[in-house]
Formats: structure tokens, C-alpha cells, sequence
């Protein structure tokens, strides 16, 4: 089986078959038989680690996780947008 280069370096740099077939506009099964014919294990469903200052051995998820708005904040959010929904009637 012929390889494509740029599939073959995704590949090695850790990307997932999903990611690099978005990225080349291919099928994510081109990607997997190359994966194959390379004798490559799948990519970590997880995604590439992350770099830490102190390696703790647990894998940081890509989304930020979201911050809880206090009950005052959301008080003053309601306030504010109740206001300018008054200024656009």
C-alpha cells in the first residue's frame, strides 16, 4: 500500500485518524489502513498529552471547565440584561 507522507507524519506526531482526516480531506479509514500498513497502535482517544511544569500523570482535558457564576453575578447579569432589553423596546 502506497502512504501519503503528510498522513504518515500526523500519524507519528499523535494525532487522531479523525483530526488528520479533517485537517488532509480524507476519510478517517484512509487514515486508519495507513495507520495499519505502518504498524502504528490507534491514537489515545484522549487525545495528545499535555506538557506540565510537574508531571502528575494524569491526562488535562482540551475544554476549560466552566467557572461557577456566584448568586450575586447572576443577580447583576439578569439586572444588566434585563436593562438593555429595556433600552432596544
Amino acid at each position: 500500500m502506497k502512504i501519503r507522507a503528510d498522513i504518515a507524519e500526523l500519524i507519528r506526531q499523535g494525532h487522531t485518524n479523525a483530526s488528520i482526516a479533517l485537517r488532509l480531506g480524507c476519510a478517517p479509514s484512509t487514515v486508519g489502513r495507513a495507520r495499519h500498513a505502518l504498524r502504528l497502535p490507534p491514537a489515545d482517544r484522549l487525545g495528545r498529552l499535555y506538557a506540565e511544569a510537574l508531571p502528575t500523570g494524569r491526562v488535562l482535558g482540551d475544554k476549560p471547565t466552566r467557572v461557577q457564576t456566584s448568586p450575586a453575578q447572576a443577580a447583576a447579569n439578569r439586572r444588566a440584561l434585563l436593562a438593555a432589553l429595556a433600552e432596544a423596546a
